[in-house]
């Protein structure tokens, strides 16, 4: 039987695909970086990079399906290039070797950054985004949702050219084995440890990245090539999901708002510092930016076409307080 090569199953999303396709029995290889690991997978682990096209040639070989979940997500980068060479150069990379080796089937995880948002009020949309909802590159705020969506335009032309690939979009995946964490475990990460004092106007889809995972396989099996779809749960502002969280953590929920010209200028010095430090900042100004939009959306097309039906995220969130405490985390 043909196996699925699936890249970024060392992390968080990836490695619940990954798991998702074992649990159905599919053969599965993994594409992993140096010593990368992918602790409770079995599948075959293959050495390589997106930027190394002969270890992508070697990934690809025998498979017939590639979901390629890796990306490098990060809101701060000290060089930015390196965002590119990852997420766009590395997406066209793996493409033509899989064309090469005529992979039949080719799953490619976006974002929900790259899908448009209806005109805003204060940062409330009209109505929520959907994969229909027009949106231009000069909307993507900071480089990692322009590599991303300069991915998103590649596959789609290839999609054009013949070429069997399906696009996801995931919004915010939460629960357990979100390993760096994503930005969106840290939210849940520094609520739990009280690192989170007050809040900013924003919002976010929610989803179960078990959920998630499972749409990835749906999108495989029932996708139209060509195609974007969103999976995506629950739109909550941010203080609602602080407020899910404050019984599962054992904290009150803050109530303070921050403005957003303080949040701005919190991270202009914040990632200012970074720069000459060379650590991560602890707010980075492109996050502060994207905060500005409620990013809202709507799955019904996947509900539709794929029969994804993502459940509440209450238990997503359970899931993920009880794995950070459990592995050390806080």
């Amino acid at each position: 039987m043909p196996r699925a090569l699936v890249t970024g199953a060392s992390g968080f999303l990836g490695w619940h695909v990954a798991r998702a396709l074992e649990e159905r029995g599919r053969p599965t290889r993994f594409l992993l970086r140096g010593t990368s690991v992918a602790e409770g997978l079995s599948g075959e682990i293959v050495r390589g990079d997106l930027r190394d096209p002969a270890s992508l040639r070697a990934a690809v070989a025998g498979c017939d399906t590639v979901f390629h979940v890796a990306a490098d997500y990060r809101l701060w980068s000290k060089d930015p290039k390196e965002l590119y060479a990852s997420n766009l150069d590395g997406t066209r990379n793996l493409m033509l070797a899989a064309w090469e080796a005529r992979v039949e089937r080719f799953i490619y995880t976006s974002t929900v950054g790259c899908i448009g948002i209806p005109a805003a009020s204060n940062g409330t949309p009209r109505a929520p985004g959907d994969e229909s909802t027009p949106i231009t590159l000069e909307e993507m705020t900071g480089h990692y949702k322009r590599s991303k969506f300069l991915a998103e335009q590649y596959a789609l032309a290839e999609a054009k050219r013949g070429r069997h690939i399906v696009i996801v979009n995931p919004t915010a995946p939460i629960g357990d084995h979100d390993v760096k964490p994503t930005p969106t475990g840290k939210i849940i990460l520094d609520f739990l440890r009280g690192d989170m004092p007050a809040f900013v106007d924003t919002g976010l889809n929610l989803v179960d990245v078990r959920d998630c995972a499972l749409g990835h396989l749906l999108a495989a099996e029932y996708g139209t090539p060509g195609e974007r779809y969103i999976l995506g749960a629950e739109n909550l502002t941010l203080q609602q999901i602080l407020q899910r969280l404050s019984p599962l953590c054992g904290r009150p929920a803050p109530t303070v708002q921050i403005p957003y010209p303080a949040a701005y200028t919190y991270g202009l010095l914040s990632t200012g510092w970074a720069r000459i430090t060379g650590r991560e900042p602890r707010a980075p100004i492109e996050g502060v930016r994207m905060a500005r939009k409620k990013m809202w959306v709507s799955h019904e097309k996947a509900a539709r076409q794929l029969g994804f039906q993502p459940q509440p995220v209450g238990e997503a969130l359970s899931r993920a307080v009880t794995w950070f405490r459990d592995n050390g985390y806080c």
